[in-house]
């Protein structure tokens, strides 16, 4: 483990912001950007509205301005279409109040587009979604809320002149699905999250990558849905850890270690889930990031996050071969590639060769500011928009 010894940054959710306020917001500058998700989260909202806000906010030069809104927002529905010059729908199914909220923005003539991060809007795919997330194919409700889930995701998609996303393989499934015109922007890092990841690598850079004699292996799950993503790993798990008593696992979130690796007593550290800001504290620790992944259309359009906010922190990823990690990591450079019966073995061989360990965090983190850092996205978004 990495003696980083960063203590924990107070935190409370940086987007509880009164209405009022996120109106005057959007008000501030000439060309104004309003994006709308339904409810705040810790996920998509955060990546996909609140972190498009803050970078499109840092500059006011060009006199553009952007601001959220929420369902419970639109009793302000008029105010906000008659205030923003274009709409952004992020990830919301089809209601009556999405049918209104779009129609104020076209009768004035005004854009609207739908940004999406993940694979859920052609029901063609159902099916695959939900046997990826091992979900209870026998549970008739899992069915109903599945098929209408992602048929009103498409249907908002379709109502939409145009749409955003967070890699080339999900925008060809839009492609496919609606043929509309799709730009990609990924997700990436806001100043918070930056902030006090910048601190942790500072503090890898100054100790010369200072650790004990212990190699930690970080899990980090940020939802209940990765049960089957983690069975991949668990059985190398349980071999690395037998076979090595230097190796520690730390899980993250909402998985379990599971019951095979129970006699492993202490050296299975158990943590619950974290807000984003700490999170980095964690996966700094640490020195290997699994991301062990299925292989199918589903989760070849997850984005490549859990990669960068790793990298960021100087901490090495060992992944499976999706399309989007194959994409960012190349392998015995900036980390490692693990096909399903090569976890164990890569695993070992990423310890074996911790001497490389420093410079090849760099390399990493280097990526990660370049490619995935808030302050390089700003072009990216306006470009998406139409502003360029």
């Amino acid at each position: 483990m990495f003696a980083v010894d960063i203590p924990p940054a107070p935190y409370s959710d940086p987007w509880n912001i009164p209405l009022e306020q996120r109106l005057k917001t959007l008000l501030a500058g000439r060309h104004r950007v309003a994006y709308f998700y339904e409810a705040a989260n810790n996920s998509t909202f955060r990546y996909r509205a609140y972190n498009m806000v803050q970078t499109l906010n840092s500059e006011k030069e060009d006199g553009i301005s952007a601001s959220f809104f929420f369902q419970s927002d639109l009793h302000c529905i008029d105010d906000i279409a008659d205030a923003a010059d274009i709409l952004v729908i992020c990830r919301s199914g089809y209601n009556h109040k999405i049918n209104q909220l779009v129609t104020k923005f076209k009768i004035r003539r005004k854009r609207v587009y739908f940004d999406i991060d993940d694979f859920v809007f052609d029901t063609n795919y159902t099916h695959l979604v939900v046997s990826t997330l091992g979900l209870d194919k026998e549970d008739p409700q899992v069915w109903e809320d599945w098929f209408a889930m992602m048929s009103r995701m498409g249907a908002t998609l379709r109502m939409c002149d145009g749409a955003i996303t967070t890699n080339d393989y999900l925008a060809a499934r839009i492609l496919e699905f609606c043929n509309l015109q799709t730009a990609v922007i990924p997700n990436f890092m806001n100043q918070e999250q930056l902030d006090i990841s910048q601190k942790i690598f500072a503090k890898k850079q100054v100790s010369g990558f200072s650790r004990d004699e212990t190699i930690h292996l970080g899990y980090f799950s940020g939802s209940p849905s990765h049960n089957r993503d983690y069975a991949i790993v668990e059985s190398a798990l349980e071999a690395v850890l037998e076979s090595d008593p230097s190796t520690r696992l730390v899980v993250v979130g909402y998985i379990e270690a599971g019951p095979s690796l129970a006699r492993f007593g202490e050296r299975i550290i158990r943590k619950p889930f974290q807000d984003y800001v700490n999170l980095q504290r964690l996966i700094g620790d640490v020195e290997f990031n699994l991301m062990p992944l299925q292989n199918n259309v589903f989760t070849n359009c997850k984005s490549e996050l859990k990669y960068f906010e790793s990298a960021v922190v100087g901490t090495l990823s060992i992944a499976s071969p999706s399309q989007n990690y194959l994409k960012v990591i190349n392998d015995g450079t900036n980390g490692y590639i693990a096909r399903a019966h090569q976890w164990a073995s890569i695993i070992l061989h990423a310890i074996s060769n911790i001497d490389s360990y420093a410079n090849m965090a760099r390399q990493a983190q280097a990526d990660s500011l370049s490619n995935y850092a808030w302050f390089m996205q700003r072009d990216k978004i306006l470009q998406a928009l139409g502003f360029e």
